[in-house]
């Protein structure tokens, strides 16, 4: 099987990278899609995972007054603990310009991929659309 990751460049690929959030999020996960969905998502770098050709994953990054905030990692639930999260984090990561402190708000279980890329934990978890979170973050 053939994974790899790209830069989303298409209005089209970006309204498929918004239905895997739809699917991994909102329906998943409970998140209303108001808060799933917003302003950043004009000015942020989104990406897409594929498995063989399909999209199954994406993930944007943006700047914000405090650093670059990585979010929205989100990979469909049967195509997890493929690799594709770490493949993923690995090209966001190579593609932000340095040096530059990164964040993140990592759900419970995605820690470890976190910490696997380099990221420590800061602080308390803390909910967010009600879900538990710790906030991560490393310098590159």
């Amino acid at each position: 099987m053939k994974k790899r990751v790209k830069k989303i460049e298409t209005s089209l690929d970006l309204d498929k990278a918004f239905e895997i959030r739809r699917r991994v999020f909102v329906d998943g996960q409970g998140v209303p899609a108001e808060e799933e969905y917003d302003e950043y998502d004009k000015t942020s770098n989104h990406y897409m995972v594929y498995y063989d050709d399909l999209e199954v994953g994406t993930a944007r990054w943006r700047f914000t007054e405090n650093g670059i905030k990585l979010e929205r990692f989100a990979i469909l639930s049967e195509f997890r603990n493929n690799g594709l999260g770490e493949l993923l984090l690995k090209k966001v990561l190579e593609d932000i310009p340095t040096p530059n402190y990164l964040y993140l708000h990592a759900q419970l279980p995605a820690v470890n991929l976190y910490k696997r890329g380099g990221f420590k934990e800061v602080g308390d978890t803390f909910l967010e659309c009600d879900i538990e979170h710790y906030k991560m973050e490393m310098m590159l």
